[in-house]
């Protein structure tokens, strides 16, 4: 199918070619004939799978087909997503399929000075895309009002109440007017994002696309055994293949992103950290720099990390294996985007093999085990340390094999990347 079957008006279609889109992914198939056809829509769909222009395409052409001719516009179109980089990541898209449609769009978010924001909304514009905190703050304040809200999108709804956020929403539904067009969108449908979405729906068409448990077939994954005292020595190890241009880290902490970036640094590897601990105007360079790609490596915590959308990122590490099983399918499915190749590598160390067993009974399939390695896992069943003893004990520890095995000659093993990762094994 062809974007021209989906009875999409020239303008928007122009700016499509323009970006190079001819064909719709599933969901945009799916969800753009229900959006325009006025329908509350309830979508399940995993990350990657082009979920924004499922909702941009159309809001942009219903909005232009009712285009109201004021002299300041009002906000008629809101989009609430988690994160501040998702937010500017949906500006962008709305900016680009807009192009020639004469509609404006705006984005807050918190963490930045609020004046260049409430300009921007004093002028008016006819799309607002907003993270909870500062578009509630900015409603308190008296800069913006959701009166004239026609469509309402609430994005990722299950990070949004990860994130704790639930509460915030519902004093944004309170606010919206109860004739309105809505859309949800979550990655997964536990019980709860089906509650949350009965008291913003009515009559919803539901469409889901590959659900959660169903990684991206395309992308290629595997998992490296590794002492967490190594697993330092072991990303410089795999950083020398010249073949990874650019990768992205995650990290559960934002302590242990700042880590790893100055472990690379050490090493000359450009590096940079991603988390909620960083200023906004840090993040969105680190980001830029890494899109860029005069920043090879993005250290990222996964808050951090949901709204990155990177073209041809093709690799993903996981220095720490993700406690929650989802994560670990929003994480890798931050490369394989749109049908692009995409290799995940994923460190488990002996305490995290309950994570990786979980993963896998998520998945349903066996995550390759790359062992022909130079930091092979070693001590099977550490023991469990205080949390405060672990820090001071380990605060200036340097990264070498456990139970004294030696390193293979790091030569011979960037040199032979076909050697070295070439024998999977999926025996535990």
């Amino acid at each position: 199918m062809q974007f021209e079957s989906l009875n999409l008006i020239e303008p928007i279609l122009k700016a499509l070619k323009e970006e190079g889109y001819s064909q719709p992914t599933p969901i945009q198939e799916q969800s753009i004939p229900i959006v325009l056809n006025g329908t509350d829509l309830l979508g399940c769909a995993q990350t990657g799978t082009g979920k924004t222009a499922a909702f941009a395409i159309p809001i942009l052409q219903l909005l232009n087909a009712n285009k109201v001719n004021e002299k300041k516009k009002r906000i008629r179109s809101l989009i609430v997503t988690p994160t501040r980089e998702l937010a500017i990541q949906i500006a962008e898209s709305f900016k680009a399929y807009g192009r020639y449609t004469g509609l404006t769009n705006a984005v807050i978010f918190g963490g930045v000075n609020q004046n260049p924001q409430v300009n921007t909304l004093r002028n008016g514009v006819d799309i607002l895309i907003a993270t909870p905190g500062r578009l509630l703050d900015l409603m308190n304040q008296g800069h913006l009002s959701l009166r004239d809200i026609e469509i309402f999108v609430l994005d990722e709804a299950d990070r949004m109440l990860d994130m704790g956020f639930i509460h915030d929403v519902k004093r944004l539904l309170a606010a919206l007017p109860k004739k309105r067009q809505s859309l949800f969108f979550s990655a997964t449908m536990a019980p709860e994002i089906i509650k949350l979405a009965n008291t913003i729906l009515v009559n919803p068409e539901s469409v889901s696309v590959t659900p959660v448990s169903s990684t991206v077939e395309i992308i290629k994954q595997f998992v490296f055994f590794v002492d967490k005292g190594n697993k330092n020595a072991l990303l410089l190890d795999v950083l020398k293949d010249k073949n990874i241009k650019t990768a992205l880290v995650f990290t559960r902490t934002k302590h242990g992103a700042d880590k790893v970036v100055k472990v690379l640094a050490q090493h000359n590897i450009k590096a940079e950290a991603i988390h909620g601990n960083k200023a906004q105007n840090a993040r969105q360079r680190a980001l830029t720099n890494f899109k860029a790609q005069t920043t090879r490596i993005l250290v990222a915590t996964d808050i951090a990390a949901r709204g990155i959308d990177v073209d041809d990122l093709q690799y993903v590490v996981n220095y720490e294996m993700p406690n929650v099983a989802e994560t670990y399918v929003h994480r890798i499915g931050r490369t394989g985007r749109a049908g692009a190749e995409g290799t995940a590598f994923s460190f488990c160390d002996a305490e995290e093999k309950a994570y990786l067993k979980d993963i896998e009974k998520l998945i349903a399939k066996k995550i390759t085990v790359l062992d022909n390695h130079p930091f092979p896992l070693m001590d099977h069943n550490p023991v469990k340390v205080p949390k405060q003893q672990h820090v001071r004990s380990n605060a200036h520890a340097r990264p070498k094999p456990n139970n004294g095995a030696k390193p293979a000659q790091s030569a011979s093993s960037s040199n032979n990347n076909k050697r070295r990762f070439g024998k999977p094994n999926t025996a535990r």
